[in-house]
């Protein structure tokens, strides 16, 4: 398979100033340049993104993604290196980018249009195809400067898609739009996809990554950690981001030690469906200095979701060290990967960083009466009314 896009040895720095000349006067007073100091964005990054895929960039804030991204468009150039594209480039890459907002949707959709390299003859007749899309009938003769966030996206992204692009690069600029033209999003995505065309996505919704991409990589303060499968470099992602640092909760000095998933018959789970009964067990180890303590638990989805905090009292009557189980009747999340951290804190406290970040990993396969979409089931009964109801 031909590579879309080409990165070979890519570099690029900024300079951060710490204070700039503002005028001649003030240099000539200075008798000296403005101070700054060299900061690298990317350094010696090379990947391919495959023709025909999805692919995602992850990584901290400051990692680089997004100026990787935006070489890959050729608005920024690297100081080194190069990189090579396949066909025609689309990119949305910043909200409300190539859009002048004195003017109207329609104005724009033809100023964003010809940006991107349509003619006036392609672009009417893609006109509405794009405000549909956007679902901006009402409003495209409107100044974009009255557009909420998530109108100027919607516009920005259906001019983007509908100048038929080989390669789309798109930043983390969708995560404005709603769920309705999110889901639209990824209808349009999976058509483009079977259109053989290449999608490049910078997100932080780690979930949506494992979804929809088939490779990924991971950058860390301008350096390229890994590249391959999304599923893989995702989980590398998170074991790196949930790992104690230099040792920081190891049992010697962790007051939360560890935290095991039970089935209903208190064996080991690896695993569990939706509606289960299970149970968490917490081993714990009271230090002299906390006072009242309270364990706190927290589940987050692999895309950052907290979806529960449950917390308790625990005694130290018995002795500095224990555990406490948290039965759950019918395990109410929904297929997914989740991820436990737990802390120890005195009554009252803000939990702060937890003891044991990245405790548990919990893989929840779709039970027989679950729900297919949202986060938790409502395991709520339904039951059809045979006297009609007066509003």
């Amino acid at each position: 398979m031909s590579a879309a896009v080409g990165v070979t040895d890519v570099s690029k720095r900024y300079r951060l100033y710490h204070e700039r000349n503002q005028s001649l006067k003030a240099s000539v007073m200075r008798g000296r340049r403005a101070k700054y100091e060299e900061f690298w964005a990317l350094r010696d990054v090379s990947l391919e993104v495959p023709e025909g895929t999805a692919f995602g960039l992850i990584g901290e804030n400051g990692s680089g993604k997004s100026t990787l991204l935006k070489c890959m468009a050729r608005i920024l150039r690297p100081d080194s290196g190069r990189i090579a594209t396949e066909g025609k480039v689309s990119a949305l890459l910043e909200l409300g980018a190539g859009f002048h907002p004195e003017l109207s949707g329609r104005e724009n959709v033809y100023l964003n249009g010809s940006i991107l390299g349509l003619g006036k003859r392609e672009l009417r007749s893609r006109f509405d195809d794009i405000v549909g899309f956007a679902g901006l009938e009402q409003f495209i003769d409107a100044p974009v400067k009255n557009y909420s966030s998530g109108m100027y996206v919607r516009l920005g992204f259906s001019v983007a898609i509908n100048v038929d692009p080989d390669i789309l690069l798109i930043d983390e600029v969708l995560a404005v739009g709603d769920a309705e033209f999110q889901r639209r999003c990824g209808d349009k995505f999976a058509e483009l996809r079977s259109q053989g065309k290449t999608i490049v996505i910078v997100t932080h919704a780690l979930s949506t990554v494992k979804e929809m991409c088939d490779g990924a990589a991971l950058l860390e303060h301008g350096h390229l950690i890994e590249v391959g499968d999304a599923h893989d470099v995702v989980d590398r992602y998170l074991g790196d981001v949930f790992a104690p640092a230099d040792g920081a909760g190891a049992t010697t000095a962790s007051n939360v030690e560890r935290v095991e998933l039970l089935d209903a018959a208190g064996r080991p789970a690896s695993g569990l469906r939706t509606g289960d009964p299970v149970t968490l067990r917490f081993h714990y180890a009271i230090p002299d200095t906390l006072h009242e303590p309270v364990l706190s638990a927290s589940i987050h989805h692999l895309d950052g979701l907290e979806v529960a905090r449950p917390s308790v009292r625990v005694e130290a009557a018995g002795g500095p060290r224990g555990c406490v189980d948290l039965h759950i009747e019918r395990f109410p999340l929904l297929s997914g990967t989740y991820d436990v951290t737990a802390a120890l804190t005195s009554a009252g406290a803000p939990i702060g960083v937890p003891d044991r970040a990245h405790a548990l990993r919990i893989t929840v396969d779709r039970g027989a009466d679950a729900d297919s979409h949202g986060v938790v089931a409502l395991d709520g009964r339904w039951e059809t009314v045979t006297n009609e109801v007066a509003p």
